[in-house]
């Protein structure tokens, strides 16, 4: 009966070709805007994946995600070192500061300083990314005088796609000049502006004057005491707000969806290619089932009870399904990876967890039960006497 059914799904091709058209298309609006809509969430915390080598985050009461810098006095920093499970604290200047190019106009960057004045316990730089991360030079080129790294997009942005790196390019900041000495591959973030890499003091000169300096402390618990009792312990001594890098990434990600109309304007987009899906692929499957009502009809008669029937219609949409699934979904993941390699005038936001195949598969079934229960109404209750009509 089940290879009847297959027969009977395929033998009007321009009704099954409309059926799987219809998935397909749900299939890849959803897994589309949610790769796109996590992609652009995920850049918002590009900074907090970037800093490597502590657990905590310590900065101002009043922080509600990355961007929102609020400087701090620099006595903070030693009050936090003095709270028992603190291995080590080191400072970190994140910041935006104007850069004036050498043909007169400007950019806005982001400035982040790194406090090469107190390592960790291996004696690395704390907050720079990895060595296999870095382009063009080496991270104790910025031993040099004015010396900057600057990331790989921020270049192209800056100085042109075809422009290869060269040393000794120079910018003005805040009046200062800033010489890139490398380039490094930064993950990209939600502004998409350049991100400048210097030491703290560096930092701090080209950043705008201010009577608070330090924005946030980077901070290592102890062996033998987890980050979240490290942070709950410089909460409760110093009054300031201390999260490990999972619950700032969090904490960012939620201020965006709480404080946007993100979340709402691709909810809207994948709630659409849902509707459309339901609609296309249940009003095809149908005219499909009406269509084929004496072929049941037989089938009925020759003794096949409602329980076969309802196997058959469910092999059908789970064929169906299945198929609308992959091209969708295939579609979705190709336009990221098309993106990707020919787009590099901006910075990816195109993120395909697994997650998001999970939940399109979930939808895609939903939408093949609902097309099949629309059909089934009309089977259950059909008569065996209809072929003879």
């Amino acid at each position: 009966m089940f290879w009847v059914a297959l027969r009977m799904l395929t033998g009007d091709r321009a009704k099954y070709l409309g059926i799987v058209f219809g998935v397909s298309f749900a299939a890849l609006l959803m897994g589309q805007q949610m790769a796109i809509f996590c992609g652009l969430m995920r850049n918002t915390t590009s900074q907090i994946r970037d800093v490597e080598g502590a657990d905590v985050w310590v900065m101002d009461r009043s922080v509600q995600f990355v961007d929102d810098v609020k400087p701090m006095s620099d006595n903070k920093l030693l009050r936090v070192r003095g709270v028992e499970g603190v291995a080590w604290a080191v400072k970190l200047y994140k910041g935006l500061g104007k850069a004036k190019l050498a043909d007169g106009n400007y950019q806005q960057v982001i400035l982040l300083g790194l406090d090469y004045d107190n390592k960790d316990g291996a004696g690395r730089v704390v907050g720079q990314p990895r060595e296999d991360r870095i382009v063009v030079g080496r991270w104790e080129d910025l031993d040099q005088p004015d010396a900057v790294f600057l990331d790989e997009f921020g270049w192209r942005y800056m100085f042109g796609q075809e422009i290869p790196f060269e040393p000794g390019r120079s910018l003005e900041i805040n009046n200062k000049r800033a010489n890139i000495v490398g380039l490094v591959k930064c993950n990209p973030t939600f502004q998409t502006f350049p991100i400048l890499y210097t030491k703290f003091a560096s930092a701090i000169q080209y950043a705008p004057p201010e009577p608070k300096t330090l924005p946030f402390i980077l901070v290592k618990s102890q062996d033998g005491i987890t980050p979240e009792e490290v942070c709950e312990r410089i909460e409760e001594s110093t009054g300031l707000r201390a999260k490990t890098n999972n619950q700032f990434f969090w904490m960012t990600i939620d201020y965006y969806l709480k404080r946007t109309g993100i979340p709402i304007n691709f909810g809207i987009t994948v709630t659409l290619g849902f509707v459309v899906g339901c609609a296309i692929a249940g009003q095809t499957f149908y005219l499909f089932t009406l269509e084929n009502l004496k072929q049941f009809g037989s089938l009925k008669a020759m003794g096949v009870s409602n329980l076969r029937i309802v196997g058959m219609v469910m092999l059908q949409a789970l064929v169906v399904g299945v198929i609308g699934y992959g091209l969708g979904i295939g579609g979705a993941a190709g336009f990221g990876v098309v993106f990707e390699k020919f787009v590099k005038t901006a910075p990816s936001a195109f993120y395909f967890g697994w997650q998001i195949p999970a939940i399109t598969a979930g939808a895609v079934f939903l939408i093949i039960t609902v097309s099949a229960l629309m059909s089934l109404k009309k089977l259950l209750f059909l008569e065996a006497g209809v072929v003879f009509r």
